[in-house]
């Protein structure tokens, strides 16, 4: 199908991969019995902390029309038997980990794209482990003789195409999608199936009569542009197998950093809102140290218990990575922002980000010492990363049960599971 000369790029994508790493552990390490791959199963968020969403689904769920992303309310109506089990990031990690450290034996070229999919760069291996679909079934089986899940693996010239070959029949499959399989596997595809083309494209694209990714593809550019903008030469381009973007070893550099978490109560009062934010403000001075950067934008967002959702931003006098700069800059942003509402949400986003130890110009009226907030940051940093995060925490935190000090990403529900509090059938 291809030569030595070819760029071969595959596209590893674990199926059901929260469900299939929790059903793998509770059949490996906890002695259970019952397949969560093999009932009317999914992992979804606690409903009380208004977490409660699919995040993965059985193949028997999704014959009730269960689908990842709707609420764990929606799908209980769907299937009231619905089997459902906590999410547990942490195991989702070291599963991730695992799978990525086999790929990397055959390839030093991987490139994460998620938890739970990957890039590899397989040009010029075909002498070392056979030829391209070979290389891929070896891969395969071992993830699942070894790590005990299984994967989708699509294999062709460029990302596009690879990643589209992944999404053909599931699971535990390898497909191809080379260039003159485009005709044959791709184009008779709903447009839908391509990638970049969400809901509200499809309706455009439908509007104008285009149902099939080959119509698609045999459309005009001109056409698609003057209806699409510039969306519309890229899903052309895609539709004919058109992409040059390389597999990256290294992810390229954030170009933002932000956190945001959903409130388990509704937020009236300005206190308890500065504090929430205090907790963001926390995480996030964090991840910009850890990252050696420093951001010279901020924004706010705000949804409301109506689900109404609004921003406010501001470029900062100078940029920062300390922590208490951020909470004071985002308190700013929320009282010009806040109507009163109710709150469900708040987030804190950085943007314009550029190397620590750029030229930053000295405030003469700033009313705390930088070079001590800087050096308090680095202490505490240090301490959590020998003693773990709880090790200090700010004093307004202490004897608030409601409100975590370090918040945003995933929350500490998600993170870890007591599977002595759960039955593992």
């Amino acid at each position: 199908m291809c030569s030595d000369s070819e760029k071969v790029i595959f596209h590893v994508d674990v199926n059901s991969a929260f469900l299939s790493w929790e059903a793998t552990y509770r059949l490996h390490h906890l002695g259970g019995k019952q397949d969560l791959r093999n009932e009317v199963s999914a992992v979804g968020g606690d409903i009380a902390c208004r977490h409660g969403i699919i995040l993965a689904k059985s193949l028997p769920a999704k014959r009730y029309g269960i689908v990842t992303g709707e609420s764990v309310t929606e799908a209980l109506r769907k299937c009231p038997e619905l089997l459902l089990v906590p999410p547990n990031y942490s195991l989702y990690q070291k599963c991730s980990q695992s799978f990525l450290s086999i790929l990397r034996e055959y390839t030093p070229v991987v490139e994460p794209y998620s938890i739970d999919e990957a890039f590899m760069d397989m040009s010029g291996t075909r002498r070392l482990f056979g030829s391209p679909r070979e290389i891929a079934e070896k891969i395969r089986e071992r993830i699942h003789r070894e790590l005990g899940f299984t994967v989708n693996i699509g294999i062709s010239s460029n990302r596009l195409l690879a990643k589209m070959a992944s999404d053909f029949e599931k699971p535990d499959r390898v497909h191809t999608l080379f260039p003159q399989e485009i005709r044959e596997k791709m184009w008779p595809l709903p447009v839908s199936r391509l990638f970049y083309i969400g809901h509200a494209t499809e309706k455009k694209l439908r509007l104008m009569g285009i149902r099939t990714i080959g119509q698609l593809a045999q459309t005009p550019p001109a056409i698609l542009k003057s209806y699409l903008k510039k969306q519309g030469e890229t899903i052309w381009a895609f539709a004919n197998g058109l992409d040059t973007t390389p597999v990256l070893e290294s992810p390229a550099s954030n170009k933002g950093y932000g956190n945001s978490t959903t409130i388990a109560f509704d937020v009236q009062d300005e206190p308890t809102a500065r504090l929430i934010l205090l907790g963001l403000a926390e995480t996030l001075g964090t991840r910009l140290r850890r990252a050696e950067v420093e951001a010279q934008e901020l924004t706010v967002g705000i949804k409301t218990h109506d689900l109404r959702y609004y921003t406010h931003q501001m470029t900062l006098p100078a940029a920062t990575d300390v922590t208490w700069e951020i909470h004071q800059y985002a308190c700013r942003l929320f009282e010009q922002m806040w109507d009163g509402q109710a709150i469900r949400l708040l987030g804190i986003h950085t943007n314009r980000i550029c190397r620590r130890g750029s030229d930053r110009q000295l405030n003469l009226f700033a009313p705390q010492d930088d070079l001590r907030l800087r050096r308090a940051d680095q202490a505490v940093d240090a301490i959590r990363k020998r003693y773990g995060a709880d090790a200090i925490k700010r004093a307004a935190f202490v004897g608030n049960e409601r409100i975590d000090h370090l918040l945003g990403g995933i929350s500490r529900e998600k993170q870890t599971v007591d599977y002595h509090k759960i039955e593992v059938l």
